[in-house]
């Protein structure tokens, strides 16, 4: 590959997108962000909250446990019938919803809507245990992103769209004082209201927080869905979503008013999109944001990836013909459709900082030529939510002086 794209370039281009105060600017988090806070357990380092395949495991485990067990092997014998090995809790909890829905008075695949009910609400409650978490500190990276955001007033609210159903956002931004809107109001019984949702009136100094996939403090309740834990909400299912794929229409409804919320944003002249923690592997939310960055080509996404690129074969298409769409991995970018590896100039004073590093010298990444300059490769970690915390962390000192200049004005 003869093509380099130079991460400090990049990283000064995120850096003035992110210092601007008249631009709609908004985050994407998901799992991602907070299976890279560790807390000790046992003299080992573990994850806050698992990743898919750790939290898959957990529920498996648990839901053997239950009055559920002999359902649940019936259940995942139809994913070694219909040929898919190890479905995740995703996989599971979609095809429930699936038989659910045509499920009548017989049984559907060998399950009754009963068991298949009572399935889905075991699953969602293993969920809510395995996710339900406290910060470990108050210095991670969810609390410098509040920190960023709570810096200069701005034009348009901050906006944060999530895939997780941890209240970890919710922490951070409570914890520092910051308001939000979550599309609830109401403090006693908190309701869902789509209608302010769609006005958003409130001020920009609000940031919003858009939980596309439910929360495990979201209670499907005879009076629509409710926010917050109280005695009321002790028997109520848990509304959880992790696909598209819904059965009931008041279900869907704060789902599609989020989704929408995504596409609103992105086709905001000159909107900022930065996505952490997000594999791409969501073809619902792919086609929504593929389908927003080609109708405004004035808005830009990066998705921040931490691993390599071969990592993620959605995000690669994605970027390939999406010309506003800016794939940052560790070794290599995608960047207005031009594939590149990184790399920096082999005379350049770059030290190693942890965002951005050489990497080791071996005999098949030889230096290459381009404009009569050697680059050598060197790998960009920005995708790494701690590390990109650390950068928001530094911007605000920026931020601080921006404003100082434009109060002198």
């Amino acid at each position: 590959m003869s093509q380099f794209h130079e991460p400090t370039k990049q990283l000064n281009f995120i850096r003035q997108c992110l210092l601007q105060d008249k631009i709609p600017i908004g985050f994407f988090l998901s799992a991602g962000c907070p299976y890279s806070i560790k807390v000790r357990v046992d003299g080992q380092e573990l994850p806050l909250i698992p990743d898919i395949n750790g939290l898959t495991e957990k529920i498996q485990k648990e839901m053997g446990k239950t009055e559920c067990n002999n359902a649940f092997q019936i259940l995942y014998h139809h994913f070694e019938t219909d040929g898919i090995s190890n479905p995740n809790v995703e996989d599971i909890l979609s095809h429930i919803r699936s038989l659910i829905k045509v499920a009548g008075n017989e049984k559907v695949r060998g399950l009754s809507r009963e068991e298949l009910e009572l399935m889905d609400k075991k699953i969602c409650e293993q969920i809510v245990i395995a996710v339900k978490r406290d910060f470990p500190k108050k210095d991670t990276p969810y609390h410098k992103l509040s920190s960023w955001i709570n810096a200069i007033p701005r034009k348009y609210p901050v906006e944060i769209f999530t895939t997780n159903y941890d209240l970890l956002t919710e922490q951070a931004l409570e914890s520092l004082t910051i308001p939000y809107f979550d599309g609830f109001v109401g403090s006693n019984y908190s309701f869902f209201d789509g209608f302010a949702i769609e006005e958003d009136t409130l001020p920009p100094r609000w940031a919003r927080l858009w939980k596309l996939h439910g929360s495990v403090n979201w209670f499907m309740s005879p009076q629509g869905i409710t926010r917050g834990f109280h005695p009321d909400t002790t028997d109520l299912c848990h509304v959880i979503y992790p696909s598209h794929l819904k059965y009931d229409e008041s279900r869907t409804m704060p789902y599609l008013a989020m989704i929408d919320r995504l596409r609103k944003f992105l086709k905001q002249p000159n909107a900022v999109l930065l996505t952490c923690g997000y594999s791409f592997r969501d073809e619902h939310i792919n086609a929504n944001l593929s389908d927003s960055l080609k109708s405004n080509p004035t808005a830009i996404l990066f998705a921040l990836l931490y691993g390599e690129i071969t990592n993620y074969p959605s995000a690669i298409e994605l970027a390939r013909n999406t010309s506003n769409f800016n794939l940052i991995s560790k070794n290599e970018a995608i960047i207005g459709t031009k594939e590149g590896i990184w790399g920096e100039r082999k005379d350049s004073s770059l030290e190693n900082t942890g965002i951005i590093e050489w990497v080791p010298e071996k005999s098949d990444t030889p230096l290459i030529q381009i404009e009569d300059k050697n680059y050598k490769p060197v790998y960009f970690n920005i995708g790494d939510f701690p590390k990109f915390g650390d950068q928001l962390q530094e911007m605000i000192g920026s931020t601080t002086i921006l404003e100082r200049e434009q109060n002198a004005q």
